[in-house]
């Protein structure tokens, strides 16, 4: 079984295990009792890292609209797509559009894309080293272990001159691409939430954005980072996902919309990225395109 294969089997575990304990709700006649039934129900997104500045925001940006939101947060992120496919939560909001596609590809299911959100950069980390030239020879870094931010953390690795990916890597690279006898380190992969806690056992890690902060880490830390604003990057554009029936619902358009543009969003946005996310504004239809031409390659590469 793949590694990919196997992350998302655990994952479907995980999403099986929401089901049952949200299937304590239930309707008189002893059904489950929908994520969102109604038009007074509030619209519910989960998200990874619900404490962020951004997220108070928009919860009160939507209620001035009219929106009723209930963010639901999840604690990594194998789990807030088995739930939207699930029905347990109606959007949601931590992933970028590799990650997606690697999820539909992998569960056969068809989550859709109905907006951007920002562009990170991705950094590594050490509680050990001030420069990325003086990690030593033979040490070991840590990346996390999902199929798509791996990738992203190996192609950093290789940027920063600490590894060598076979082919010269692409987005799908994983651990077997890494030429042990070019690359200057070891390489081990975790969770993505547990990068940071490596961080006294290795020379380095790649520590995602959500986890920077919560690990007493500033942005400003990362020995370094790839270039956010890159054309490249575009497959990396942090998102909102819905299923696929829900992609031209107006009131979920409206909360993408409210996101993008109001002054207190953008302004946490910026407080919990430490500055470092870019802001993006692309069309429905390039995103679509964008998520299926991604996933045509996830197919063909596994």
């Amino acid at each position: 079984m793949s590694r990919r294969i196997t992350t998302f089997a655990a994952a479907a575990a995980a999403a099986t295990l929401i089901a049952s304990l949200a299937g304590c709700a239930s309707n008189s006649d002893g059904g489950s009792a929908p994520a969102s039934g109604g038009k007074d129900e509030p619209v519910r997104i989960g998200v990874v890292g619900k404490s962020d500045p951004q997220w108070p925001a928009f919860v009160e940006a939507a209620e001035k609209e009219g929106i009723d939101v209930e963010l639901v947060d999840f604690g990594s992120y194998e789990l807030p797509n088995p739930a939207l496919t699930e029905g347990e939560i109606d959007l949601n909001q931590f992933q970028h559009v590799i990650y997606l596609a690697q999820y539909n590809e992998a569960s056969g299911e068809d989550l859709a894309v109905i907006g951007s959100t920002q562009t990170y950069p991705l950094g590594l980390y050490s509680s050990k080293y001030d420069d990325v030239k003086d990690i030593k020879e033979g040490e070991t870094v840590a990346v996390p272990d999902d199929a798509s931010n791996q990738a992203r953390g190996l192609l950093v690795l290789q940027s920063a001159g600490l590894i060598e990916l076979a082919d010269g890597g692409s987005p799908f690279s994983d651990l077997s691409d890494v030429d042990e006898e070019k690359s200057k380190v070891k390489v081990t992969a975790l969770e993505a939430a547990l990068t940071p806690e490596a961080l006294p056992d290795v020379a380095a890690a790649i520590v995602n954005n959500d986890f920077v902060e919560g690990a007493g880490l500033s942005f400003d830390d990362a020995l370094f980072t790839d270039d956010a604003s890159d054309p490249a990057a575009a497959p990396y554009v942090n998102i909102f996902a819905a299923r696929s029936e829900d992609v031209d619902d107006e009131t979920y358009l409206k909360l993408v919309d409210i996101f993008q543009t109001d002054e207190a969003v953008q302004k946490g946005l910026a407080e919990s990225s430490g500055g470092t996310g870019v802001t993006v504004q692309i069309s429905r239809e390039e995103l679509a395109k964008t998520l299926a031409k991604v996933q045509q390659d996830v197919a063909a590469d596994n």
